[in-house]
């Protein structure tokens, strides 16, 4: 009898979705001869029922397209609006997996859909999930599809900053996505020689920033580009957090909304521009890229990345192996437990190959690196 799976697509969008969706449908119905049903906008979607069938026709050409021929959303099954109240309806998403017959389903998100995916593992479903942000910040995995993409995205913005930024003897200030790690920030600004990195990882100095600045219009280097995580951090900020008054990155939830945490974060990059104009004597400008960093088809890294956690997601099915992350690990795609996936966040170690190399070629982090 054939298997039935139903996927979604939860989180904020990301190129290589489609690609994804393709590469476990093709698999699932060509090599393993089952069928495949899609829930619209994420979670919301089983919870209401909203599918679409999913064949080899509606299946075709979609690997080239951005975003998802699904919809996403960010709603959490077990803390859901519904009318004016926030529920729990973790109970309709396990009548809706038996109503449509599923045998798994498969949830293609960042951190916070590991999590939600983990619940509704231990309330009973076959659950696989597919690693997906520009964030690159799922933990077991060397990499998430649409991180690539976006890093294309971002490293162009950097170049085409360099000739206003040059011409007009600016400091220019990159606001990169990246959540709370710097993984995007950091391998663009590495990619586009920005002259100043700053993310999450290393809380910055911004005289210790300023300094580095003033030093290039010394050597006759009259701009700087500054590729800006949007989680960054000033130390003294940091230091205040620590101590309990709020988040430093890397730990829980900060209470915030969304919105908040985003208005703070712009707050503090508007300030930090203001700040270094005042230090250094140079005019400084700001440029949010925001969703432009989402947009756009996926890079061929991507589509294969994509392609290749899919079609391995199909085969687990197949083999009967559920409660896992796909992962990329090397060439292979290999399967983790959600256990250890899920609330917990992949961030930059200080050691690793790419803050060595930006400190080779003379890239101020924004505080001195031991």
């Amino acid at each position: 009898m054939a298997k039935y799976l139903g996927i979604l697509t939860a989180g904020g969008d990301s190129p290589g979705l489609n690609a994804a969706i393709r590469a476990v449908g093709k698999a699932s119905l060509g090599a393993y001869g089952m069928k495949l049903v899609g829930f619209r906008d994420g979670f919301r979607g089983i919870v209401h029922n909203r599918t679409v069938p999913l064949d080899d026709a509606s299946l075709s050409d979609i690997i080239t397209r951005g975003g998802t021929i699904l919809g996403a959303s960010r709603d959490k099954p077990h803390k859901m609006e519904v009318g004016n109240q926030v529920m729990d309806m973790t109970d309709v998403v396990v009548e809706n997996y038996r109503r449509n017959h599923l045998d798994a389903l498969i949830c293609l998100g960042g951190g916070g859909t590991q999590k939600n995916a983990l619940r509704l593992s231990q309330a009973g479903l076959n659950i696989i999930t597919l690693p997906k942000t520009i964030d690159n910040d799922v933990a077991m995995t060397d990499t998430t599809f649409g991180f690539d993409s976006a890093l294309e995205i971002t490293t162009e913005s950097i170049d085409r900053l360099h000739s206003t930024a040059h011409s007009h003897h600016r400091i220019i200030i990159l606001e990169i996505m990246g959540h709370r790690t710097g993984w995007l920030a950091l391998g663009s600004g590495l990619a586009g020689g920005a002259d100043v990195i700053l993310i999450p990882e290393i809380p910055y100095d911004t005289q210790f920033v300023a300094e580095a600045i003033r030093n290039r219009s010394k050597a006759g280097k009259r701009f700087s580009i500054i590729a800006l995580s949007e989680g960054a951090f000033p130390r003294e900020e940091y230091e205040n957090m620590a101590s309990g008054n709020g988040w430093p990155p890397g730990s829980g939830s900060s209470g915030l909304t969304k919105k908040e945490i985003r208005d703070r974060m712009s707050s503090r990059t508007l300030g930090l521009s203001a700040r270094l104009q005042e230090l250094t004597g140079l005019e400084s400008r700001v440029t949010i890229l925001g969703h432009l960093q989402r947009g756009g088809a996926p890079t061929a890294a991507d589509r294969i990345l994509a392609t290749r956690l899919g079609t391995a997601c199909a085969r687990l099915v197949k083999d009967g192996i559920y409660g896992v992350m796909v992962a990329a690990k090397g060439e292979e795609a290999v399967p983790v437990l959600l256990e250890d996936v899920a609330g917990k966040r992949k961030t930059v170690p200080l050691d690793h190959p790419w803050v060595q190399a930006a400190l080779k070629v003379g890239t101020c982090l924004g505080a001195p690196i031991q």
